[in-house]
């Protein structure tokens, strides 16, 4: 007796079950293929906006900075840094930053001013290219500055607009100056949108009597170097500076990059734990169907072992047809939406999560261990959940199975 035939032969006897189970177990795993992609994806877009739009990969700053950020605390020998940095292959953007209010024609709001190098921080991020409306920083135009979109709306200002800067200099004066808004920036993180004002690095020096130092260092490591030997590299150079990694200025997004893989395993478990249930189900109800089958067999001399392979044959046919399909239909679903996305405009404009803004279109980021890893677990998990109804069938006993009604 051919086992491997019987049990093949045996998908096709009940075909209503077989479609049902075999639709079950396929949309499982198109399921775990697609909602792995789109998690790949929104993690990507938010480590990528927060590297992107501000953070950079590294940060170098004068000791004690990040603690109590101070005027006065700058990063020594900022310009011999920067040289030997850039000499290395970093993109290397040196930072200053002050703080004060902002006022429009009725309103006004606290702010953070940044002064930069239009230049160097293209290196470093693409803050730049998220100008909703009007243009970027330009050096040619230092009395001109660029606003977070939030403190915009609060200051009731547009493109053209003036603006007017009430501080306190390094030199203890009034740091007091009119601009005007050259651009307002699209949603980047939630400091930015509510209280940022960009300008160039000459304007703010001037506006807060500052000279040398920088506050901050923001890079962007060479390609096909390790985030902690750049960080190794860095210190290197500025020895007496602090130098931390993107993860490390941020360890709550960090971390919450790095559940993400348990909690996508989660999802994972409670839907093939669903799906194990199901092929439980449909495999004991095939089994209780053909007791007297089985135990005529037994009584003609098939063993148990050879009753229990049909039963897995049945089963193992049914979970490689089901991941196939999962996988056919999964992969290109996911390529499709890894190049248009889905648009929740409507509902995440100004959604933000760790204080890094949520890009509104959703893309999904296919990788062969997102379509490869839920296509096994599925056969897997299927091939578990065929034991139990596979040892009953092997162990039942010929006369109890062919009187069974």
């Amino acid at each position: 007796m051919n086992a491997f035939t019987i049990g093949a032969r045996s998908v096709g006897r009940n075909k209503r079950r077989t479609i049902a189970t075999l639709g079950a177990m396929a949309f499982a795993g198109f399921f775990c293929i697609f909602y792995g992609a789109l998690i790949e994806g929104m993690l990507a877009a938010l480590e990528r906006n927060a590297l992107r739009m501000e953070l950079g990969e590294l940060q170098i700053h004068h000791p004690g900075y990040r603690e109590d950020p101070d005027l006065y605390k700058r990063i020594d020998d900022t310009d011999a840094i920067v040289a030997k940095l850039e000499a290395k292959g970093y993109g290397v953007s040196p930072r200053w930053f002050g703080a004060g209010l902002v006022a429009g024609k009725v309103t006004s709001a606290g702010a953070q001013f940044r002064g930069i190098e239009p230049e160097r921080e293209a290196r470093v991020t693409a803050v730049g290219t998220h100008v909703g409306e009007g243009q970027w920083l330009d050096a040619s135009a230092p009395r001109e500055v660029v606003i977070g979109r939030r403190l915009a709306k609060t200051l009731r200002v547009g493109l053209g607009g003036e603006i007017v800067v009430l501080s306190s200099a390094a030199d203890g004066s009034m740091a007091n100056e009119l601009f005007e808004v050259r651009g307002i920036l699209a949603p980047v993180n939630e400091a930015v949108d509510r209280a940022g004002v960009f300008m160039t690095k000459a304007a703010f020096l001037e506006l807060f009597a500052l000279e040398g130092g920088a506050h901050e260092i923001a890079l962007a490591s060479p390609a096909n170097l390790a985030l902690d030997a750049a960080k190794a590299d860095v210190a290197s150079v500025a020895p007496d500076a602090e130098t931390l990694t993107w993860k490390e200025v941020q360890p709550m997004l960090a971390e919450m990059l790095e559940m993400s893989a348990a909690g996508q395993l989660i999802m994972m478990v409670v839907v093939y734990l669903a799906i194990a249930m199901v092929v439980l189900n449909a495999t004991l109800m095939s089994v209780f169907e053909r007791i007297r089958e089985f135990g005529v067999m037994k009584a003609l001399g098939v063993t148990p072992r050879q009753v229990a392979t049909i039963v897995f044959v049945e089963v193992t046919a049914q979970a490689f047809i089901a991941a196939g399909i999962a996988v056919a239909v999964g992969w290109p679903v996911t390529k499709y939406f890894e190049t248009n996305g889905i648009d929740l405009s409507a509902f995440v404009q100004d959604v933000s999560l760790m204080g890094v803004a949520f890009d509104p279109v959703w893309y999904a980021v296919p990788t062969v261990a997102n379509v490869v890893v839920p296509a096994v677990v599925l056969v897997v998990v299927t091939l578990l959940s065929a034991l139990y109804p596979g040892i009953k069938a092997a162990v039942i006993s010929p006369v109890e199975a062919i009187h069974h009604r």
